[in-house]
């Protein structure tokens, strides 16, 4: 039981890792065709081409359930778990509560709540794919953490 915890935290931070990395190998690079309309509002949809990356984890979430389910792999449902989780959170932290896509946690102003909007104000600014920076969602450079 303790194992499988520590493989869902332990999942769960990589997921961060994995979020930093694909955002600046991937949806900045070969993807950008997906990631492009996030950057540059080209569009009236709701829906972001972007949107399409929630659905590649999903089904990498999805496929560790079903390897747990079928008795494949053992910490199949505590990966897919922690990948469920960061997926939450993301869409919490970066859909909800810097892009406003719904309008709640707009009054949120910790220190620490702060900072993610200024890393992420600063990755926007960049408007086309290369020279980018503050590629993560949850951790960032310390030098946004002013008050």
């Amino acid at each position: 039981m303790w194992l499988h915890l520590l493989v869902f935290i332990t999942t769960f931070c990589f997921m961060e890792f994995m979020a930093w990395f694909s955002h600046k190998y991937i949806m900045h690079g070969f993807l950008w065709v997906l990631h492009e309309d996030h950057h540059k509002k080209d569009h009236d949809s709701w829906f972001e081409r972007n949107d399409a990356f929630f659905i590649i984890y999903a089904l990498v979430s999805i496929g560790c359930f079903l390897l747990w389910q079928y008795d494949i792999f053992i910490y199949g449902l505590a990966i897919g778990l922690g990948i469920l989780a960061y997926g939450i959170a993301y869409f919490f932290v970066h859909d909800i509560f810097i892009h406003q896509r719904f309008k709640l946690f707009r009054n949120a102003n910790s220190r620490y709540s702060r900072a993610v909007r200024r890393a992420h104000k600063m990755h926007h600014k960049h408007t086309g794919k290369e020279h980018g920076e503050c590629f993560g969602m949850l951790l960032f450079p310390l030098k946004y953490l002013k008050n």
